[in-house]
């Protein structure tokens, strides 16, 4: 808790940072994906021509992918020491208690049950969003690898995976824009604004109404604290070696992912062919 009793500590420095970065690539990837998408329409013809044609729509459309790429591997590192270093509990781990306060959610907001469900560090809501960026974000480079390395996919699987791949790419888009257009921004933006992401903090009002259980928690000091300096010290002396060779490992899959593909363009020399032209006008 912080000096001010009205506000509480909600996300440190480098887990704002890591939604930034999270909400600069899914924005570029999808005001570039999109239109590409919809490349027969007016608007989507539009955008690419404000981008300054296909290719560079492409060149900045997989810069996004690799900075969301980067993203992920950093997010499993730094979720990975959480666990096994400082031994913070996996508070997004859905179970049973997440259905039942959905249930009693919905049967709220129809009027039927009087009270919303008390819920602690996060929702049931914001868990589904969780497992959901989770889940589409290995659709979209499991996809993405495949039709940015269409020869390289037909080595292994047969070629009707690509275009199954580049529906399954797009329509996972549409699906992830109309989920953040509805569910993210009426929850943290209409309902009540959510600085908490943009600021680390959280007011008194907002956890009581959205994490009360956390907040009872809190000021009931029963929130665990963090393993003695030593402890930690040792730990980390374990992971950081191994997170290291993982994380290079991880690289070296995304730099093998962006340079994978040989096509014929890029490995045969253009060839300089004359064309034989009569001397006299043929008849």
């Amino acid at each position: 808790m912080s000096n001010s009793p009205q506000t509480y500590a909600r996300f440190n420095l480098w887990q704002r940072i890591e939604h930034g970065l999270l909400l600069l690539s899914f924005t570029t990837l999808a005001v570039t994906g999109l239109p590409q998408k919809f490349a027969d329409t007016g608007w989507g013809t539009a955008m690419i021509g404000g981008f300054g044609g296909i290719e560079i729509t492409r060149v900045i459309h997989r810069s996004a992918a690799i900075l969301l790429m980067v993203g992920a591997i950093y997010h499993l590192i730094i979720v990975a020491y959480r666990i096994l270093v400082q031994h913070v509990r996996f508070t997004m781990l859905p179970g049973w208690q997440d259905v039942k306060d959905g249930f009693q959610a919905m049967g709220h907001n129809l009027g039927l049950v009087k009270q919303p469900p008390p819920m602690g560090r996060y929702t049931f809501g914001e868990k589904a969003e969780y497992w959901a960026v989770v889940w589409g974000t290995v659709i979209m480079i499991i996809t993405g690898f495949m039709l940015w390395n269409p020869i390289a996919t037909t080595w292994f699987l047969p070629g009707e995976f690509v275009p199954a791949a580049k529906a399954a790419h797009g329509a996972e888009a549409v699906l992830a824009v109309l989920s953040i257009l509805t569910w993210h921004l009426y929850n943290v933006h209409l309902k009540h604004f959510n600085k908490s992401m943009f600021t680390g903090r959280i007011s008194r009002h907002e956890m009581a109404e959205e994490h009360p259980l956390e907040l009872a928690d809190m000021e009931a000091g029963r929130v665990s604290p963090l393993p003695a300096p030593a402890t930690l010290q040792q730990r980390r002396r374990l992971f950081l070696p191994i997170a290291a060779v993982v994380t290079l490992a991880l690289l070296a899959g995304l730099y093998v992912f962006v340079t994978f593909e040989r096509t014929a363009i890029s490995t045969v020399p253009r060839q300089n062919t004359e064309i034989y032209v009569p001397a006299t006008p043929t008849p």
